[in-house]
């Protein structure tokens, strides 16, 4: 392995340890759920999922999953 590789995976490292420099846009992951797979999204604060649960109350299992793994890695959304 070069240096230069070297040198970016501790870059890399140290990177991953700082988790406030990464700041989520928006995203889109799979979720294998008990049932079916779904497909939750993330988009500049707004989460959507294409389970029935999340159509009729807004918030379900899979997107709470989601924000779980990710928490205090992004911005908390004011609910009114």
């Amino acid at each position: 392995m070069d240096y230069g590789m070297i040198g970016k995976i501790e870059k890399a490292k140290r990177y991953a340890q700082e988790r406030s420099r990464v700041h989520f846009d928006a995203f889109t992951v799979t979720l294998e759920g008990e049932n079916n797979p779904h497909t939750v999204r993330y988009d500049r604060g707004t989460w959507t999922c294409d389970c029935d649960f999340f159509q009729t109350r807004g918030r379900c299992s899979h997107t709470m999953a989601i924000e779980m793994i990710l928490e205090g890695m992004l911005p908390v959304v004011e609910t009114v």
